[in-house]
């Protein structure tokens, strides 16, 4: 028995440095969390040690494994703190790699008081992989121009030499990969209100894009400050395992609460998209459905037809 299974499917109130401590080497798939950043938030007197948090997560993440620490910096004395670069710039020096820089856009962002500076309605989602990425189901997107014919039309080759214009582009694909912007409304939907005793909780929605995007079912999924529970929430929504640790006992009761009620809300299945892989110039086709049964532990396919086979 390991000593991360002891862990598995609770919410833990700790000191998440402390508790990090216990778990084995390299046995998380994805961390989603987001830290209470310069002070911003009065997270109820406790104290945040950076450095010790991000080695701790360096040395528990899997290699080819994923933590995503959504960020985003205080203006004291009229300038930025600029912490969130700090933060990111130091996973890469303990030796995580920067894979994506990503942008969170709120789509209904709490008005500012104006000091000749526009409204921020952003955060940062930085996107650090152990080595190279394992797990990655990308989102797609409709594309604008679906089925237009490019004719005479030609792709560019981003090649580190010269660049030069070859090869004939075929007309405009149905879907593409979703860009590194990811928008949602903040606080309106009833399964983020689950949260309102927490100060600044994530969406449900991004937490559930960033689970498909970086981990499979059955993966274990972390957040060292789980507050309210969204991580939590949501992976278990999503038939993955999870662990959240929280320093408040006020916090760590809301998140079980909003736990407990996806665990005993019976489930038939949960059904992925379809699994797209990629080599560098061609799109495959898509994989099928896969639906994992809750609590039975039976797995289904849905194979184009409406029928499923079990």
């Amino acid at each position: 028995m390991m000593n991360i299974d002891k862990y598995i499917n609770q919410i833990i109130e700790g000191n998440c440095v402390e508790v990090m401590k216990n778990f084995d080497d390299e046995v998380i798939d994805l961390t989603v969390t987001s830290p209470p950043y310069d002070n911003l938030r009065n997270y109820k007197g406790f104290e945040f040690p950076f450095e010790d948090i991000a080695k701790e997560l360096y040395r528990v993440t899997k290699q080819g494994g994923v933590v995503v620490w959504v960020v985003n910096d205080a203006t004291i004395e009229g300038s930025e703190t600029g912490t969130s670069f700090s933060q990111a710039l130091y996973f890469r020096e303990i030796g995580f790699n920067l894979h994506d820089t990503m942008i969170f856009r709120k789509t209904n962002p709490i008005p500012q008081i104006y000091r000749k500076r526009y409204n921020n309605e952003f955060e940062f989602m930085f996107v650090f992989s152990k080595g190279t990425v394992k797990t990655h189901n990308p989102l797609m997107v409709d594309c604008l121009h679906a089925g237009l014919e490019l004719n005479g039309t030609t792709y560019k080759n981003f090649s580190k030499n010269e660049q030069t214009r070859e090869k004939m582009a075929k007309p405009v694909k149905d879907k593409k990969i979703k860009g590194n912007i990811w928008e949602y409304v903040v606080g309106k939907k009833q399964e983020d209100q689950e949260a309102k005793g927490h100060p600044a909780p994530f969406p449900c929605e991004l937490v559930r894009d960033h689970i498909k995007s970086w981990t499979n079912q059955g993966d274990i999924v972390f957040d060292p400050m789980s507050g309210s529970g969204t991580v939590a929430r949501v992976a278990a929504e999503m038939g993955r395992q999870y662990i959240g640790v929280d320093i408040s006992q006020e916090y760590c009761e809301i998140a079980r609460k909003r736990v407990k009620l996806i665990e005993s809300t019976p489930t038939l299945f949960i059904v992925e998209e379809p699994e797209i892989e990629y080599n560098e110039t061609t799109e495959k086709e898509a994989q099928p459905l896969t639906g994992v049964l809750q609590n039975g532990g039976f797995s289904a396919k849905l194979n184009g037809s409406n029928s499923i086979k079990v």
